[in-house]
């Protein structure tokens, strides 16, 4: 297994889970009100469907890495801009704990919630898509499976660690919770988004006139 690329992955995984959305606001409320394994099961709905946008752009971009070289500067030049995009939105994001309907307390049915949540938001297959293309030479070469592979566990293992972190974390802290908790998250999570935004587009520069 091609470690570099397993660690990319877990890097994404954790980064494209971070930002306090819906998922998170559910997977939060479950652990506050059931403890750590409600909000964990919540989560893992949430990496399922990351599971299946992750494997989609990873396989696709090494299906036709021969267009992702020809069109590196452009692809990567779009993918920066969608991430500062992201990252502004994720950073001025106000989530909120209270309000709202968790589920319930059975264990699987926010697993089920979740999942639904994530593959309907086609803003997550868009920003698999925009980070893995935008990775240029760091992406899977043409016909490299398993270096794909290696991407989508490290995303998976990256997200997986994202909701235990962060069920561990509410359940021990459950009545000290709120929502300055969550924008502070957010604003972790933002600005990550945009130092890895940076980070593209200052190679994208240094290429074109170096």
């Amino acid at each position: 297994m091609n470690i570099e690329l397993f660690i990319t992955g877990m890097i994404i995984g954790l980064i494209t889970s971070a930002p306090i959305g819906p998922v998170n606001v559910l997977a939060i409320r479950r652990a506050v009100h059931y403890g750590f394994l409600p909000g964990f099961i919540a989560g893992f709905g949430a990496v399922l469907a990351d599971g299946v946008f992750a494997t989609a752009a990873a396989f696709g971009v090494t299906a036709i890495s021969e267009f992702v070289e020809r069109h590196e500067f452009y692809i990567q030049t779009i993918g920066g801009l969608l991430l500062i995009i992201f990252g502004v939105v994720v950073f001025r994001s106000h989530p909120h704990l209270k309000g709202g309907s968790d589920g319930g307390p059975t264990v699987w049915r926010g697993m089920i919630v979740s999942f639904a949540m994530t593959v309907t938001n086609p803003g997550a297959i868009l920003g698999f898509i925009a980070i893995f293309g935008s990775l240029g030479e760091h992406a899977p070469e043409k016909g490299d499976y398993i270096g794909a592979l290696a991407l989508v566990l490290g995303v998976l293992s990256g997200a997986l660690l994202w909701w235990a972190c962060l069920s561990a974390l509410v359940s021990k802290l459950r009545n000290r919770m709120n929502d300055n908790w969550l924008s502070a998250i957010n604003h972790g999570a933002g600005v990550v988004l945009l130092v890895f935004a940076a980070i593209i587009l200052a190679k994208v520069g240094y290429e074109l006139f170096c």
